[in-house]
């Protein structure tokens, strides 16, 4: 039977389910009970504390509005089968946010104090964490704003680290079918720029080309490397993943490519769990064609399998085909998301139980 409650272990009572119809939630964000908050001001960090406004007001002038002074993150809370919560890798994505920061001249939110946030705003929302079995999950965005005046071109002197929760269905309604996407002509960063952290203007820059994608009929854009334009980097939000014909996992490495927690993460399953050999390195694009299986890899979708890429008209057809996920990326997709949640164990520390 599907429970529809979790046990609070700090509190003793069971906290009701909300009356949602999980088996068919989108992707989209939902008005959630609570969200973290904790301001910087003076050099420091206050107390942070759980509020019921969903709302922001800042300045007109406010750092983030004029200098987009912004960075992010994104993971997933899951119930497990026996009622727990628990959470994937938050510890990551808190060391990845403090580099983001710290690229941006933002203050740094230390790393024990964001883990702490997360389990304090996912306890808060249990009852909007989808029950176990229903596809679906509670994902946590957790960002920083400059919030003080700036009309001079620099650093703002106050911020503000919010964390928000959404319940949300799977990425892929009735599956994960292999997408075509195109080799985009714009650059998603500079040599030097700002690739590898996770920063608000690096998706506004990204819009463009993936609106025109679209338009084209592509489901998404593969962007080049900006230097030479002869490397695979990755796309607009996702890391790529090849399979060699001899079963060799290949992932692009690259100083402007961001650090995605998922690739890292397949990376470890492929060769600790499924023996595979992995590989990161540069990954020429004239390769492309010699690969027998792609994928995009985040945390929205976890893996998205890539059946063609289109090259102004010449197309790369992996042999995997349009039809279903190729066999060996399903395997590491399979395994991954059972350590997620948490239906199998995992390495240490990758799961978090929340309560």
């Amino acid at each position: 039977m599907e429970r529809n409650w979790i046990w609070k272990e700090t509190e003793d009572f069971r906290m009701e389910k909300k009356n949602l119809d999980w088996a068919n939630l989108g992707f989209g964000y939902m008005v959630t009970d609570y969200r973290y908050v904790s301001n910087y001001k003076d050099g420091k960090w206050d107390d942070g504390a759980l509020i019921t406004d969903p709302n922001v007001t800042l300045n007109e002038c406010a750092g983030v509005f004029q200098y987009s002074q912004s960075c992010f993150e994104g993971l997933k809370a899951y119930t497990t089968e026996d009622g727990h919560i628990v959470c994937f890798r938050p510890d990551m994505n808190a060391k990845r946010m403090m580099d983001s920061a710290e690229r941006l001249e933002m203050p740094v939110f230390p790393e024990d104090r964001f883990v702490d946030a997360v389990e304090q705003v996912v306890k808060a929302n249990a009852a909007w964490v989808p029950p176990f079995g229903s596809g679906a999950s509670l994902y946590i965005r957790p960002y920083m704003i400059g919030t003080n005046s700036v009309i001079g071109v620099k650093p703002a002197d106050e911020y503000q680290f919010r964390i928000l929760v959404t319940p949300v269905g799977p990425y892929f309604k009735g599956g994960a079918k292999p997408i075509t996407i195109k080799v985009s002509d714009f650059d998603r960063a500079a040599p030097h720029g700002t690739g590898h952290i996770k920063a608000g203007l690096n998706y506004a820059m990204s819009l463009h080309a993936i609106v025109t994608a679209h338009k084209e009929g592509f489901d998404e854009n593969l962007y080049l490397d900006p230097a030479t334009r002869t490397k695979v980097e990755e796309t607009g939000g996702a890391n790529f993943i090849f399979i060699t014909k001899d079963g060799t996992l290949v992932t692009p490495k690259s100083d402007s490519i961001l650090p995605s927690i998922t690739r890292r993460s397949i990376m470890v399953v492929a060769e600790k769990y499924l023996g595979m050999k992995v590989e990161h390195r540069e990954v020429y694009f004239d390769e492309l064609k010699d690969f027998a299986e792609c994928g995009l890899c985040g945390t929205a979708a976890v893996i998205s399998p890539v059946g063609k890429i289109v090259d102004h008209g010449k197309e790369i057809c992996f042999p995997s085909g349009m039809e279903e996920m190729g066999p060996q990326i399903k395997k590491i997709y399979d395994k991954l998301t059972a350590i997620q949640k948490a239906e199998i164990e995992g390495p240490e520390g990758w799961v978090k139980v929340i309560m």
